[in-house]
C-alpha cells in the first residue's frame, strides 16, 4: 500500500484474519500481532468462513485471540466487504484457510485488482505440523504475498515444491508458531525422574477408527491405574457437535461413556486453552498433535505415541530423528523421552539453557521475540514493510491458473460460489445488507439448525450406517 494510504495511520496495522475454525483463528489473530513491531497496536478485523467448522462461541473464547471485530463470511461476501467503497482499505490480510479456500480468495483478489494498485498485502500459511498433502496445500497457497513457513525444515521443503513446479518461490518466509513461548520460568525446571501431571492431548481425526481411538483411551486409562501418584489428564479439543479443523466422528467423550468400569479417578477428560494445560504438564503424549511442538517449545518431556505404528497416515512420521517416538508400554515402565536438539533447532522449537521469564502471550513481548532471544518474525516483518511502504502492488499471481489446472482449478472456484475468472456468481455475494434483523436472526437460527443437523449426521448417523455395514 503507498506510504500516504499508511501515514494516515502511522501506529496502527489494520489487519484482517479471515479463518475457517477455531485452530485457524488462533494462529491467523496471533500471527497478525507478530506481523507488527507494535503488537498491541493492531487494528484487528476478524471474519469467521461460514462452513461445517466455523467455531462456536465457547471454542472462541477457548482459543482466547481477540478481534476488535468479528463477523461470519461467505468467501464471495468477504470480497464483496473488500471492494465496498465505504470501508477503510486493510494493510494486511491474513488467510488463515484450508488451502482450497486460500486459492479461492487469492483468484477474488485478482479479480478484484487486475491492475498494479494499493491492495491488502496477503499473507498465509499453516497452522502447525505439515505431514501430508505438500504439494496441494502449498500450491492451493501460492499467490499470497507472504507464504509463513514455521521452521527452517518448513522453508526449505516449501520453497523445493514451489520450485520444483517453476513457480515463484520469493513469497516464502520463514517464521515460527506464534504461540510457540514459554508462559513462565518455571516452565523450564526439570520433572525429575518421575512425572506428576500427564497429558494426553487428542486429536480430531487421528486415529480415526473406533478401535484405535479406544485403544488410545484405554491405555490412559491403565497408565492412571500403574501409577496412582500421577494425574492423567485427557486434553479434548471440542465438544461432542463441535467441529474444529478436521472432522471428528467419534468424539473421545462418548467413548469414555463406553468404558467398562469407567475411567479412574485420577485420570479424566479436561477442556481449555493448550498453553495453559502445559503450564502444570509434567509429561505431554500425543500421536501427533501440534501441542507436541508447544510442549517441547517449553522444554516438557514429550511422547509421540508408536502403538499404533509410525505411519504417514498418523503424521507421527514427522517426528523421525526427535528421540520423542515411544508406546504407552515404555512410558508406563517410567520412561521420560529427550528430545533431539538438532532436530529442535531445525523445526524452530526449543528451550533456552537457563529459565526465562515473559509474559503467557508471546504477541505482548516488545518486538516478539522469542524464548531464545531472537525474533523469529523479523523477516517476516521487514518484507511486509517493503511491501506496504513501496510501489502499488502487482496482481496476485497464484501457479493455479486456467492455464495450468483447468480441470482442477474450476472447481474450487466453484466450491466457494466464484467463476473461473474470480468474479462472485450470481447471487452468491450475499451480505445481508437490506435484510430486517428479524430475517437476519431467522438465516442465522437456521444455519445453526443445518450445522447442527450436519454434525449430528457425522457423528451419529454416519457411525450407526457404517456398522450396519458391517454386519
Amino acid at each position: 500500500m503507498p506510504a500516504s494510504n499508511r501515514a494516515a495511520h502511522p501506529a496502527a496495522l489494520r489487519v484482517a484474519v479471515l479463518a475457517d475454525s477455531d485452530t485457524r483463528w488462533k494462529w491467523g489473530a496471533l500471527t497478525a500481532r507478530r506481523l507488527s513491531p507494535e503488537p498491541d497496536a493492531v487494528h484487528l478485523t476478524g471474519y469467521l468462513l461460514r462452513g461445517r467448522a466455523t467455531p462456536t462461541a465457547r471454542q472462541l473464547g477457548e482459543v482466547g485471540a481477540r478481534a476488535d471485530r468479528l463477523t461470519e463470511v461467505t468467501c464471495a461476501g468477504f470480497l464483496a466487504e473488500l471492494s465496498a467503497p465505504e470501508r477503510e482499505p486493510y494493510d494486511v490480510i491474513v488467510l488463515a484457510l484450508v488451502g482450497g479456500a486460500v486459492q479461492a480468495v487469492l483468484h477474488g483478489a485478482r479479480a478484484l485488482w487486475p491492475e498494479p494498485a494499493a491492495r491488502p498485502v496477503f499473507v498465509t500459511g499453516y497452522v502447525g505440523v505439515v505431514y501430508e498433502k505438500l504439494a496441494d496445500g502449498l500450491l492451493l497457497r501460492h499467490g499470497a504475498d507472504l507464504v509463513l513457513a514455521n521452521s527452517r525444515h518448513d522453508a526449505g521443503r516449501f520453497r523445493a515444491v514451489y520450485e520444483g513446479v517453476g513457480a515463484d518461490a520469493g513469497a516464502v518466509v520463514e517464521t515460527a508458531l506464534p504461540f510457540l513461548a514459554p508462559a513462565d520460568a518455571h516452565a523450564y525446571e526439570p520433572v525429575g525422574s518421575a512425572a506428576h501431571r500427564v497429558v494426553f492431548a487428542v486429536q480430531p481425526s487421528v486415529p480415526d477408527a473406533r478401535a484405535d481411538r479406544t485403544y488410545l483411551l484405554l491405555r490412559a486409562a491403565e497408565h492412571a491405574r500403574l501409577h496412582p501418584g500421577r494425574e492423567v489428564l485427557i486434553k479434548l479439543r471440542s465438544r461432542p457437535g463441535e467441529h474444529t479443523t478436521h472432522l471428528e466422528e467419534l468424539p473421545y467423550q462418548r467413548l469414555a461413556e463406553q468404558l467398562p468400569g469407567g475411567l479412574p479417578s485420577n485420570c479424566r477428560l479436561v477442556y481449555g486453552n493448550m498453553g495453559e494445560v502445559l503450564d502444570s504438564t509434567d509429561l505431554l503424549v500425543t500421536v501427533s498433535s501440534t501441542a507436541a511442538l508447544e510442549s517441547l517449545h517449553r522444554g516438557i518431556p514429550t511422547a509421540v505415541l508408536t502403538d499404533l505404528g509410525v505411519r504417514e497416515a498418523l503424521g507421527n512420521h514427522h517426528f523421525l530423528g526427535s528421540g520423542c517416538l515411544a508406546s504407552w508400554t515404555q512410558l508406563d515402565a517410567g520412561l521420560l523421552p529427550k528430545a533431539d536438539p538438532d532436530w529442535l533447532a531445525a523445526q524452530g522449537v526449543g528451550a533456552p539453557a537457563a529459565p526465562v521469564t515473559r509474559s503467557a502471550d508471546p504477541a505482548s513481548e516488545p518486538g516478539g521475540h522469542d524464548s531464545f532471544g531472537h525474533d523469529p518474525y523479523a523477516g517476516a516483518r521487514e518484507r511486509l514493510a517493503e511491501l506496504l511502504d513501496g510501489a502499488p502492488l502487482p496482481p496476485v499471481a497464484p501457479y493455479y491458473t486456467q492455464d495450468t489446472a483447468p480441470g482442477y482449478l474450476p472447481g474450487i472456484l466453484a466450491r466457494h460460489h466464484l467463476g473461473a475468472d474470480g468474479h462472485p456468481l450470481p447471487g452468491a455475494a450475499r451480505t445481508g445488507a437490506g435484510e430486517s434483523r428479524l430475517r437476519r436472526r431467522l438465516r442465522a437460527h437456521l444455519r445453526e439448525a443445518a450445522r447442527g443437523a450436519y454434525r449430528h449426521g457425522v457423528q451419529r448417523v454416519a457411525p450407526a450406517i457404517r456398522r450396519l455395514g458391517e454386519l
